[in-house]
């Protein structure tokens, strides 16, 4: 079983490049589309269907409604994504030059197609004050239990992990499957990732599935912020909600704790 995906470190070619697929592991299948300005791609969803804008200008279509939005960078900038059920038709038509990340998995529930805008939307300072600040990072949250529709099957968000310095820590785990797909802020960019006692190191383009309720702390090396799409499917009757954390690193949540 191949748990660390490193076959695109030179990056995507246009089009779409599938990455995972819903049948194995984890239940849900990822691509990347890149469009050339000019560009569209129209298609109904078969599956339950999250698209994450990465960078460029896109216009968005789905049930009647359109939204236009402009992404320069995945660091500075809050994210726009789109949630439909299975059998919706969506087009997106690029503006500029576009990426946009796909993640889709099998739910033939049905519940309100939604976008999610940046407006509104504010990076969660994760960290903050703790062991020194070591593990301060960005958090977003883009939708969850917390605010999507009891049907769906996916929580998607991202991390932005500051150079040198931790993130999804202290190590924690949970039953859910989930994937996370790296970007860094200079090409020469890497970080290393655990999955339990192994530690992979991960560079532009990689991404990583996380099986087996492994616990699986972050960290970025120095000089280079690194920046991940986290995405996660819900288990029937055992929806996400929150992690659990390892218990000998707990101490490091405490605002008392001291290197």
């Amino acid at each position: 079983m191949t748990r660390h995906l490193k076959n695109h470190r030179q990056g995507f070619p246009q089009g779409i490049t599938l990455i995972t697929q819903d049948h194995d592991e984890t239940g849900i299948t990822f691509s990347i589309i890149k469009l050339k300005a000019g560009e569209s791609y129209r298609f109904t969803s078969r599956m339950e269907t999250a698209i994450l804008q990465m960078a460029g200008t896109i216009e968005c279509k789905w049930d009647n409604q359109l939204i236009q939005n402009t992404r320069n960078s995945l660091f500075d900038e809050q994210p726009l994504a789109l949630h439909v059920p299975n059998d919706t038709q969506v087009t997106l038509k690029a503006i500029t030059d576009c990426e946009c990340t796909f993640f889709e998995t099998a739910n033939d529930k049905q519940f309100p197609a939604v976008i999610y805008s940046p407006e509104g939307m504010v990076d969660e300072h994760r960290g903050k004050g703790l062991v020194e600040d070591t593990s301060l990072r960005f958090v977003r949250t883009i939708f969850d239990g917390s605010n999507s529709h009891p049907n769906t099957e996916l929580v998607l968000g991202e991390v932005v992990n500051f150079p040198g310095r931790w993130s999804s820590y202290p190590p924690h785990h949970h039953p859910q499957p989930e994937i996370y797909h790296y970007r860094f802020s200079k090409p020469t960019g890497y970080g290393h990732a655990e999955l339990g006692e192994d530690v992979m190191k991960v560079r532009q383009y990689d991404t990583i599935k996380i099986l087996d309720e492994l616990d699986h702390a972050q960290c970025s090396a120095p000089g280079y912020g690194m920046y991940y799409i986290w995405v996660i499917r819900h288990l029937e009757r055992n929806r996400y909600t929150v992690p659990e954390f390892t218990e000998e690193h707990r101490w490091t949540m405490e605002p008392a704790g001291k290197i």
